[in-house]
C-alpha cells in the first residue's frame, strides 16, 4: 500500500454516496438538498495545499455539486457521466497522468471500472459489496461521513505531508 499510496497525484471521487450520504432530499418546490460533510472539505483542502489534485467523477448533474467543488477549488468537475471509464480516460489524459497516480473513491457498481484502473482504489464503508470486494482500501468511516478525509489523511500520512500541513495550520 505505501508504494501504491507514495504516487498519487490525483484523488477522484464520487459525489453521492461518497462526499454525501448518498440522500437526495427534495423540497416541495422541487429544489434538490444534499448535505457535505466539513472534514471532507478540509481533507480536500489540505490534499490541495499538499500539491495534489482532485476531482469529481459522478453520473449525476447538480447545480449544489458544481457550488461545493467551486467553493473547495476542486480541479476536476465531471457531472451526467453513466459511463464513467470513458470520461475518467479523458481526465487522465487531460492531466497527464498514468493510473498509478491516480486515487479514485467509489461506492456502487457504477464506479467499478474506474476502481479496476486506477491505483489505488477506494470503497467507503457503505459501499456495495461488489465495489468492496474489488477494492483496495475500504474505509471505517461511510460517504458523507469523514470517508473521504479518511482516504487523504491516509495519502499525506504515507508521503510524508500530513504532519508539515498540520504544523503549518497551527502557527
Amino acid at each position: 500500500m505505501r508504494k501504491k499510496l507514495s504516487q498519487i497525484q490525483l484523488i477522484l471521487m464520487d459525489v453521492d454516496g461518497v462526499l454525501t450520504a448518498g440522500e437526495i432530499i427534495y423540497s416541495a418546490a422541487g429544489d434538490e438538498l444534499k448535505m457535505f460533510n466539513v472534514q471532507d472539505g478540509m481533507g480536500i483542502t489540505l490534499a490541495r495545499m499538499a500539491g495534489l489534485k482532485t476531482g469529481i467523477l459522478t453520473g449525476r448533474k447538480s447545480e449544489l455539486v458544481r457550488r461545493r467543488a467551486e467553493e473547495l477549488k476542486i480541479d476536476i468537475v465531471s457531472q451526467g457521466s453513466f459511463e464513467k471509464l470513458p470520461e475518467y480516460e479523458k481526465i487522465k489524459q487531460q492531466m497527464q497522468l498514468s493510473d498509478e497516480q491516480i486515487c479514485y473513491i467509489g461506492d456502487d457498481v457504477l464506479d467499478i471500472p474506474v476502481l479496476k484502473r486506477v491505483g489505488f482504489s477506494v470503497a467507503v464503508a457503505n459501499a456495495r459489496d461488489e465495489v468492496k470486494a474489488i477494492a483496495d482500501y475500504v474505509t471505517v468511516a461511510e460517504g458523507g461521513k469523514g470517508a473521504v478525509r479518511e482516504v487523504i489523511d491516509k495519502i499525506l500520512k504515507w508521503q510524508n505531508k500530513l504532519h508539515a500541513l498540520i504544523d503549518q495550520l497551527s502557527r
